[in-house]
Parts: C-alpha cells; sequence; structure tokens
C-alpha cells in the first residue's frame, strides 16, 4: 500500500523534477517508510512506500524487471500473488524479491494487457515499457486503490489523488458542472471518470490504459459484473454456505498476504464483527482489534461499545477502544478534509481519521467491514425499492436515494452551473442493463461498482491512508462480490437486510449485533449541528472566500443557515454540512495553489 505518481512528456522533452519533487509530497503520508523516482527519457515514475510485503530494500520501487525492458509503481496488494510467482517461475522469469510488485511486473512481461485479469486483489500502477515507449496503467476491478489522471498538450500525468497532480501548476481548477451535479445529487459521490475538477480525472476501475508518447490514449474494460442467477439453482442453506465459504477465504487472504499484523476495525456493526468471528474460525489467534466512540449527545450516543465489547471478549481479542470528546472533531476536522482527495460528506470520515491515527501506532494493516451493505442490500431504501414495483426506474431509484432533485440542485447553484440533469442520466444509464435479472439486481451492481467506489472506499482509503494504515475490505473481494450478484434479492433483503450475513452470523456473534437496528458510525456532533459546529459552518458559507467564488445560490445557503436541523436528504444527511463541506474542501485545496 503505498503513494505512486509519474509523467510521459509527449513534446520529447524531459518531466521537470520540481513537479515531481511537488507531487512526491502531496503522496508521503501514503508510504512513510520509503521514496523513489525513476527517470527514463520522455518518462518519470515516483512512489512513496508503505511496507506490507518484502520489507527488505529488495521491494523498493520504482521496480525495474530483470530484462531492464519495464519499470513499475504499484499501490495495492495482490492476494495471489505467490501462485502467479510460481507459475511465472515456471515460465523462466527471474525474481530478485519476494513482493507482489515484482509478480506484477513478470505477469506484464509474460501475458502483457491481459495480467490484470489475472491479479486478485487491490492495486492502482502503472508500467513503462522503454522498448515500445508507452505507459500502461490499470485499476483494480472494485476501485478500491485511487488512480488519477491530468493531460496537458505537453503530457500525461498520474498520480494516486488530485493534489498531486494540481501541485505541478499544470492544470487548470475550474469546477466540472457533472461532475458538481453528482457531488450534490448523490452525497459526494462523482463516479469515474470524471471528479470535481474539470481538468482532472481517474482511471475507471476495472479498466486498463494505454498512452503512447504521441500522446494517443486508450482504454480498455477487463472486467463486468453479471447480477443474474446461476444455470443450477440452490437453496437458502446452500447459498448460505457458499457464501460463507467465499467469505472466509477472502478473509483468509487478507490476513496471511502480510508480513506484519493484521488488525480489525471493530465498530461494533454485524460486518465488522462478523470479520472477527471468521478470523477466529480461521485459527488465528491474538487478534488485533480497534474501536472509537465519540461525546453523546441528547438525543443519540456516541459510540456503541455496549456492542463490540462483546464480540472482543467472546474471541478474547486484544482490544483497543479511544473515545475522542468533541471539541478535539472539530479541531481535527481540518486535517480529516486535509486528508480528502474529493469532497466527502460522509460523517465518518472524521472518525475513521482519527481512528487511524491511533490504529497506525500498533499495526500496519486492518480489515475492514465497508462494501457489505451494498454487497448484501444491508440499507433502509433498498427495500422501500423493491416494494415500489409499479413506479418507473427513474423515480423507483432516485426518490428513495437522490439527495437534492434537479429543481433543488438548480435552486442551490449559481446559474453558471445549472444545465441538464446529468445525475438522472447516470442513473437510467446504470439501471437499464442487461447484466441484471431484476431491478434490486441493478440497483446492487450500480452500487457496488459505481457507487461505493467514490463514498465509502474512497473514504476509507483515504483516511486510513492519511496515517499510512493499509485498509483490506473482504466484502469486496471481487470473487466474493460475483457470488453474491448471483444471489436472489429476496434472500439478502430477509431480516430487515443482510439476510444472508445475518444468518451466517447466527452462533458466531452475539444475538443482540446482529438483531439490532441498522446503525451508522454515530458522530453526534455533525450531525445535529449546532453550537460551534454550526458557527464553523456558518463561518465557511459566509466568509469572504465563498462569496467571491460564487459556487451556491446565496438564498438556498440562507434558508439552510436559518433552519440548520431541519433540511435533511432522503438518506438523512444535513445539506448544511454537504454545502459547508464542499466550500471548505475548495478553500483547503484550490485556494491555497
Amino acid at each position: 500500500m503505498c503513494g505512486l505518481f509519474g509523467a510521459l512528456s509527449f513534446d520529447g522533452n524531459a518531466i521537470n523534477s520540481e513537479h515531481a519533487e511537488r507531487m512526491s509530497e502531496r503522496v508521503a503520508r501514503r508510504g512513510p517508510d520509503d521514496k523513489g523516482e525513476f527517470f527514463d527519457g520522455p518518462v518519470m515514475l515516483g512512489h512513496r512506500r508503505l511496507s506490507i510485503i518484502d520489507l527488505s530494500p529488495a521491494g523498493h520501487q520504482p521496480m525495474q524487471d530483470s530484462s531492464g525492458r519495464y519499470a513499475i509503481v504499484f499501490n495495492g496488494t495482490i492476494y495471489n500473488y505467490p501462485e502467479l510467482r510460481e507459475i511465472l517461475i515456471g515460465k523462466g522469469y527471474r525474481f530478485n524479491s519476494h513482493s507482489d510488485t515484482e509478480v506484477i511486473i513478470n505477469a506484464y512481461a509474460c501475458w502483457g494487457d491481459d495480467c490484470v485479469e489475472r491479479l486478485h486483489g487491490m492495486f492502482a500502477f502503472a508500467i513503462w515499457d522503454s522498448q515500445q515507449q508507452n505507459l500502461f496503467l490499470a485499476r483494480d476491478r472494485m476501485g478500491i486503490k485511487p488512480l488519477y489522471y491530468a493531460v496537458s498538450p505537453a503530457g500525461f500525468y498520474f498520480a494516486s489523488n488530485p493534489q498531486a497532480l494540481l501541485a505541478t501548476g499544470l492544470f487548470a481548477t475550474d469546477i466540472d458542472p457533472v461532475g458538481l451535479h453528482h457531488q450534490l445529487s448523490l452525497h459526494a459521490v462523482i463516479p469515474a471518470p470524471r471528479t470535481l475538477i474539470k481538468s482532472i480525472r481517474k482511471c475507471r476501475p476495472a479498466y486498463s490504459m494505454r498512452i503512447t508518447r504521441d500522446g494517443k490514449i486508450s482504454e480498455q474494460r477487463y472486467w463486468s459484473l453479471r447480477a443474474s442467477r446461476p444455470a443450477e439453482p440452490l437453496t437458502a442453506d446452500e447459498w448460505n454456505d457458499a457464501i460463507h465459504d467465499s467469505l472466509m477465504q477472502a478473509v483468509k487472504k487478507r490476513l496471511t498476504i502480510a508480513d506484519v499484523p493484521v488488525g480489525v476495525l471493530l465498530s461494533g456493526g454485524l460486518d465488522s464483527s462478523l470479520l472477527v468471528a471468521l478470523l477466529a474460525e480461521a485459527g488465528q489467534h491474538d487478534i488485533r482489534t480497534f474501536s472509537i466512540g465519540f461525546e453523546d449527545q441528547p438525543e443519540e450516543r456516541g459510540n456503541e461499545f455496549e456492542f463490540s465489547d462483546p464480540v472482543a471478549q467472546r474471541y478474547a481479542t486484544d482490544h483497543q477502544k479511544f473515545l475522542i470528546p468533541n471539541d478535539e472533531v472539530l479541531t481535527r476536522l481540518p486535517e480529516a478534509v486535509a486528508a480528502m482527495a474529493e469532497p466527502m460528506v460522509g460523517q465518518d470520515a472524521v472518525a475513521f481519521y482519527l481512528l487511524s491515527e491511533q490504529v497506525s501506532k500498533s499495526v500496519k494493516v486492518v480489515q475492514s467491514g465497508q462494501g457489505a451493505d451494498e454487497v448484501f442490500a444491508g440499507y433502509f431504501w433498498y427495500a422501500q425499492m423493491w416494494a415500489a414495483q409499479d413506479e418507473p426506474i427513474l423515480p423507483r431509484f432516485a426518490n428513495r436515494y437522490v439527495d437534492r432533485d434537479h429543481d433543488e440542485f438548480c435552486d442551490s447553484v449559481a446559474a453558471a452551473y445549472r444545465g441538464e440533469d446529468h445525475t438522472a442520466q447516470l442513473i437510467e444509464d446504470n439501471l437499464n442493463t442487461e447484466q441484471a435479472d431484476s431491478f434490486l439486481d441493478a440497483v446492487l451492481r450500480f452500487d457496488v461498482t459505481t457507487l461505493i467506489v467514490d463514498d465509502p472506499v474512497k473514504r476509507v482509503d483515504n483516511m486510513t491512508m492519511a496515517w499510512g494504515l493499509e485498509a483490506r475490505v473482504p466484502f469486496l473481494d471481487h470473487q466474493l462480490v460475483e457470488l453474491a450478484a448471483s444471489c436472489p434479492p429476496e434472500l439478502k433483503l430477509k431480516h430487515q437486510g443482510k439476510g444472508v450475513l445475518k444468518e451466517i452470523a447466527r452462533g458466531r456473534i452475539p444475538d443482540a449485533v446482529i438483531d439490532r437496528p441498522k446503525g451508522y458510525f454515530p458522530m453526534p456532533a455533525l450531525k445535529y449541528v449546532r453550537g460551534d459546529f454550526y458557527q464553523f459552518m456558518s463561518d465557511t458559507l459566509n466568509s469572504r472566500r465563498s462569496l467571491e467564488r460564487g459556487l451556491f445560490n446565496r438564498s438556498y445557503i440562507d434558508r439552510l443557515l436559518a433552519e440548520p436541523e431541519q433540511h435533511f436528504t432522503r438518506l438523512n444527511g444535513s445539506k448544511l454540512w454537504h454545502s459547508a463541506l464542499l466550500e471548505y474542501w475548495l478553500q483547503q485545496h484550490i485556494d491555497t495553489l
């Protein structure tokens, strides 16, 4: 797990070393253990390393293959790299390390572009072919690892975050109206290839890219998820057994493929509790678990220790709890926003940032439960969509999910940003698919392959990597996702959602954890907008920078500020927080360039 960056010149000139230095600084927190740069004619590759596999200097990046033809920078973990290594050795390829990085570069030398289909894991990488003089980039199937890029007449630049690209000073910072529409309509989800910034793009999940010296850029999709029933029907018990076995394999892979200890972020919910149970079932002893909590508000408790403690006790984990006072949440909020590659309105971003700071003092790798709700239909809106069978596709989804209808979006932003209903088009394009048997199959497929990539997945990657902590997400193992996508939706919707997981969990974790209402990472201070937190949002939206930027319609913002606890989205998000976070992110990342 690392930070990467690089560039390919189109004009024949070498890449400016000052640009490389600035880019390296912007990804430095992702890889605190080592750094390196590689220059070869028109190309530059750079890396910041978090040492997880092969901790020796042999794992240093950028790395060249034994022939010297190829050079690579890589971020992620390949869980089947030992098997691939043996296959490649059998084909005559030489290895100077025991790293998964060297497996990728030799896999590319052996199988070319098709190597990505053999990789099982999370990854973003770039390979320079000095003979063909082109650059090959790829991103994992589920989009767990980030890969941003920008193109100018002079060259192609890429990095693990947009800040590294903007630091070169080569790219404009104009806001993309389409990205803005998604930002404010899909609770800060801007699906690839777009971002909020018009000049910055991101490689799509399950895609590879090739860039030639003369500026030609091509993309290729190497994997697609099909949400349809198998040829041979399974009983409910057979589905439970199959998903248990697949999840167990995913958990094991994410435990054993590391040369450092692996912990678990234990929230007190079903998903992370089940990970602990399966690790114990796999024979793991001395499991390290970590939980975080916050101060209570009159309306809501700020921690879920009552649920996480019994799981830790049942499996005798080495458990650490961190209780954060509310004043620290506001004090540290600027740091968390500074760590965001893109604006993220999920309130638990700050929680993950503060938790990761503490966890990184004990371990370098953790397993986390992200993705389970989307893969196994755990949220309340899935059942609502399922029940609304007489409605057309777009309102059936949008009326239960979209934060602002198009009319409200147009009312919320300045006239310059009003236009077509880009979010409605995105939804229709994804739900009108032949790769899903039913409407809910299409919804879950859309969520898993597109929406969660740029919400919980990106959020967890950003907040953990800000402290040099690798987060592994077994519920997004692509083989498990493929199996779950073929499972009938009604089995997932049982027991108020995540029916299959709840049946698997029964007897493995306390019933109180399984049967509790669906919970969300409790951060009452940000949910109930009052006091210092309200003042922070008011000051941000009324600041000189905000007024000069003119992004928002002021009458809309004034309404939100006048009634800070009255304006919520369909998913119970604060519209005031959404607006303030967006403006504050722009102040942190754009206004300071």
